[in-house]
This record gives C-alpha cells, sequence and structure tokens, in this order.
C-alpha cells in the first residue's frame, strides 16, 4: 500500500529520488481563442521517437525548507515518488518538481502526489498550484490535463538563446478541492 507522506529532516534523503528516462513522441500546441485555451497534440514520425532524461537535482533540504514542502510516496519504507512544492507570491503554490520509479508509474501515484500537494496548498491559504510542462514532453503535459490542471499560458521566450530554443514552456493550473 502506497502513502503519501511529508518529507521532513528525518527522512531528507528521499529528495534526491533519481530522474528516469521518458519518450518524447511530439508536440503539444496550446491555442487561445475566444478566452479559451484548447491544444492539439502534432505527432513525431515513428523515427523520431526519443527518450529523453532531466539531470538528477541537487536538492538540498536545509537550504529549501524555508519556501520550499517535500511530499514523498512511500511503499513501506521506500521513497518512489516525489513532488516537490515551492511557496507562491500569489493565489497558487508552484509544483515544481513531479516524480514517480518507472516500475510504479500508471498506478496513480502521481495524483495522490498531486492531491496531497494540492490539499497542502489550500490549508496554507492558497487557491492550488501551478507548473509547467516542455511542449515537447506530451505525456507529461496529457498527465497534467487528466490530473485536473488546466492550460493557463504559454511562455514562447523561456529557452530563447539556449541549445533548447525550439522548445516552449505551458502553464498548468490547478485549483485545489
Amino acid at each position: 500500500m502506497i502513502q503519501i507522506k511529508q518529507i521532513t529532516e528525518a527522512t531528507q534523503q528521499d529528495i534526491r529520488l533519481k530522474n528516469q528516462p521518458f519518450k518524447i513522441w511530439g508536440k503539444m500546441i496550446p491555442t487561445y481563442i475566444n478566452e479559451t485555451w484548447n491544444h492539439s497534440i502534432e505527432r513525431l514520425p515513428a523515427d523520431q521517437i526519443r527518450e529523453m532524461c532531466f539531470p538528477d537535482e541537487q536538492y538540498d533540504y536545509q537550504q529549501m525548507q524555508s519556501n520550499t514542502v517535500f511530499f514523498g510516496a512511500y511503499d513501506q519504507d521506500t521513497c518512489i515518488g516525489l513532488a516537490v512544492v515551492q511557496k507562491g507570491f500569489f493565489k497558487y503554490d508552484y509544483l515544481y518538481d513531479l516524480k514517480v520509479d518507472q516500475g510504479y508509474r500508471k498506478q496513480g501515484i502521481a495524483q495522490m502526489l498531486i492531491e496531497e500537494a494540492a490539499a497542502w496548498a489550500k490549508d496554507h491559504g492558497k487557491q492550488g498550484l501551478y507548473t509547467i510542462g516542455q511542449d515537447n514532453n506530451v505525456s507529461a503535459c496529457l498527465f497534467y490535463l487528466k490530473a485536473g490542471f488546466r492550460i493557463g499560458g504559454l511562455d514562447t521566450e523561456v529557452y530563447r538563446g539556449t541549445v533548447q530554443e525550439d522548445k516552449k514552456d505551458i502553464l498548468f493550473y490547478l485549483d485545489a478541492k
């Protein structure tokens, strides 16, 4: 049975959960027409589908604890999922990171982490959470929509002048229940 718990100083080593690869198989194309966000998916040809893995973060619990809360998903004593939430300035806290070990994916664990993080945000006076998905990480973007987030913006400038210039960030918002 998977349990979601807030990571404390005693379990701080669990914030170092390793990143694992995911497939890049297309692009999400958001559109904003008549005050409404929609999206379409542009699929890559089969020979261009590839795997990508983000570099592992070097989170420092001591440095981050004043403005960050960490939630772990545990299978007994093993951390198999992580949600990192940074306190926001406005109505939403920022879901900075969300990951689940590959062997545990598609079991509702990421949804459980989001629900715990959103409840925490609400308990601390926020309306909910927001997060960012790169437009080429279609699986993550679709997951956020399925998890109840809605598209709330598109950042076309964040990667300008970098090796990732062809990417854009999609902003997703979730109101806590």
